[in-house]
């Protein structure tokens, strides 16, 4: 069983029982046999003492040896029947556990799998990690632990008092007085003990935040000398992270030596007290040695119910976090008009490609098929990268604008360049694109289709983009490549690499195409990995290209390697571009220079300069990006 911690409280618990309670409905006939099991162990154990009685009474004082050895053997088989039973509803609850929790993680994943980016920008990756590690885990613990242990101690502890009534009453008021005690001190030791562990785990994240960004940072802390500073911080932090486990410790470790001292001491006067009314023949001795085993079980229901409680609460209220997360709205998809594959006739109408038919197999094969927006109608119009904004008004937040009523426009083929000082809205352009947010005002029309009513898996299948920040997968470089098309082959995935001037490289690995990546490539260079995303984008050969500082960490030799290779890529095709270096972007069709959410410049390279506005103080450097 893990150590507790300290837990955080649920904020709605019945609310976090009723959703938790769904998911274990899916197994609710495990949970049945597992419910049976547990009553049948618990009822061993209590029915197991109170015989006890009648085996002293009628078999061991009388001397009835045949009696007594078959009432030991029955008592034999009823005790292996209750480890049965334990063994049975310990691995259905394991299994159970795993497979409630599985099911949590499952669906948690599909749904985080729809919500919109700007949920992701609003929580760090390790708050939505830990719901999918801690959260879950501590659930399955719960549930594996926790759940039958709650109910057993219940049933147990309840069935031991009633017993104890049976006996004897007034020797049962002993035991419920010392009870009551118990539980006293067990809220009295549970309250202080639960502040002193939800200050350990206040002081332990602080600790391992500072550890982790000292050992981010060593270069930076050397460079400067840092060493001595940052090590007084640590020392107080960690004393702090001491004092507080310590006396977190010191209160839970009290827990059980006392409510085991309680025990004796009910246990001694219960004996005594036992003593004397079987002498004074109130009491006969197989009740009084039935009892006596009664009051030693009592007190270990009640210390293993107390500790599970809290396992069960930092359970609910990770439960809770997770179903929070669950609850979060989908991102909005209403688009009815869907992406397909057409043959354009000699007539110029479009046919769709539809799977199965040898006729079209042999036009894909070809590589003759095109692109089509079909609309819920059945109508086709071909796919050409007209991409166009109208008035489009955005904000991230509200009440705070950072695109002001953006028009533009980029006829099929054209590229597009954006230029500006940072925070100006170029990314944000790129992003309305892909419709990863929401705009406020306006519309972005795509081939003459408004971009909300084209379902957002076609849209983005028709979009290829390069961001600067490059994100490679645990796998082959050549399964990295192919993420941009999942059926290339492993010529189009060489092609692909040797039009963003990726396969020389790549060649020089150990392993060629077959280099495993691991860590975000952490084995590649920051340049490479940008030569692989290229790559990736080029595979896909979509009908408009993104390049989102596409070539930031490229030198300027490999630079214009690259760009020969960007060229057949582009050919034909719609393409905007962000850039800091203006060389990249000299031979765009047109430049959009933007300034605080607006468009205070555009038109060509030369056009540009002879205006000797923004644009031509950052060619000339009398204006720096900032």
């Amino acid at each position: 069983m893990a150590r507790y911690t300290g837990y955080k409280r649920p904020q709605n618990t019945t609310k976090a029982l009723r959703q938790l309670f769904h998911y274990m409905g899916y197994h609710r006939w495990l949970l049945l046999v597992v419910a049976v099991l547990v009553l049948i162990s618990t009822g061993v154990s209590v029915a197991g003492t109170y015989l006890l009685k009648p085996v002293i009474n009628d078999f061991i004082l009388p001397g009835d040896v045949k009696g007594l050895v078959f009432a030991l053997a029955g008592m034999g088989i009823m005790y292996l029947c209750g480890a049965l039973s334990t063994f049975g509803y310990n691995r259905l609850m394991v299994k159970t556990s795993q497979k409630v929790a599985g099911d949590i993680r499952r669906d948690l994943f599909a749904h985080v799998q729809t919500l919109p980016l700007k949920y992701f920008d609003a929580n760090t990756h390790g708050e939505l990690m830990s719901r999918f590690t801690n959260d879950v885990d501590t659930i399955q613990e719960a549930l594996n632990n926790s759940f039958t242990m709650v109910i057993q101690s219940s049933l147990t502890l309840t069935g031991t008092v009633v017993m104890l009534l049976v006996l004897n009453v007034r020797m049962a008021l002993i035991v419920i007085v010392f009870l009551l005690i118990m539980f006293w001190f067990i809220k009295w030791n549970g309250k202080r003990s639960k502040a002193y562990f939800d200050r350990q785990q206040e002081y332990l994240a602080a600790i391992n935040g500072f550890t982790e960004e000292m050992v981010a940072g060593q270069k930076v802390e050397k460079i400067f000398n840092h060493e001595e500073e940052d090590m007084k911080v640590f020392r107080r932090k960690n004393e702090d992270l001491r004092r507080a486990s310590t006396k977190a410790l010191a209160y839970s470790s009290m827990m059980i030596p006392s409510i085991v001292s309680l025990s004796y001491g009910c246990y001694a006067v219960s004996a005594c007290a036992g003593g004397l009314l079987a002498i004074a023949g109130m009491m006969d001795l197989g009740s009084l040695a039935a009892y006596l085993v009664y009051v030693r079980q009592s007190a270990m229901p009640l210390n293993q119910f107390t500790q599970q409680v809290n396992f069960i609460l930092s359970a609910l209220a990770g439960a809770e976090r997770i179903f929070e997360m669950m609850e979060e709205p989908a991102e909005i998809d209403e688009g009815t008009v869907s992406l397909v594959r057409v043959h354009e006739n000699g007539d110029g109408t479009l046919t769709e490609i539809r799977d199965g038919r040898a006729a079209d197999a042999d036009i894909l094969k070809e590589e003759k098929a095109e692109y089509a927006w079909k609309d819920a109608g059945g109508n086709l119009t071909l796919l050409r990268g007209d991409v166009r904004f109208e008035n489009v008004v955005f904000g991230y937040v509200p009440r705070r604008r950072v695109l002001s009523g953006i028009s533009l426009y980029a006829k099929p083929g054209q590229k597009i360049a954006f230029v500006g000082s940072t925070g100006a809205g170029k990314t944000t352009i790129i992003n309305l694109i892909n419709r990863f947010y929401e705009i406020q005002g306006g519309r972005i029309l795509y081939d003459g289709i408004d971009i909300r009513k084209i379902r957002k898996d076609d849209l983005r299948r028709s979009l290829g983009m390069v961001i600067q920040d490059t994100h490679l997968f645990t796998g082959t470089i050549a399964e990295n490549i192919r993420y941009g098309k999942l059926d290339a082959t492993d010529e189009e995935v060489i092609r692909a690499a040797e039009l963003a001037n990726a396969d020389s490289f790549i060649r020089r690995l150990p392993d060629g195409y077959n280099t495993m990546l691991y860590s975000d490539g952490s084995n590649l260079s920051q340049g490479q990995r940008q030569l692989l995303a290229i790559a990736r984008a080029a595979i896909s050969q979509p009908p408009v290209l993104i390049l989102d500082e596409a070539t930031s960490s490229i030198d300027t030799r490999t630079e214009r390697l690259i760009e020969k290779g960007m060229d057949a890529i582009m050919d034909g095709r719609t393409v905007f571009v962000i850039a800091h270096r203006l060389s990249t972007v000299r031979n765009s069709k047109a430049i959009m220079v933007l300034e605080q959410g607006s468009i205070i410049e555009r038109g060509s390279h030369e056009e540009l300069l002879e205006l000797k506005g923004r644009y031509y103080q950052l060619y000339t450097g009398m204006y720096e990006l900032e």
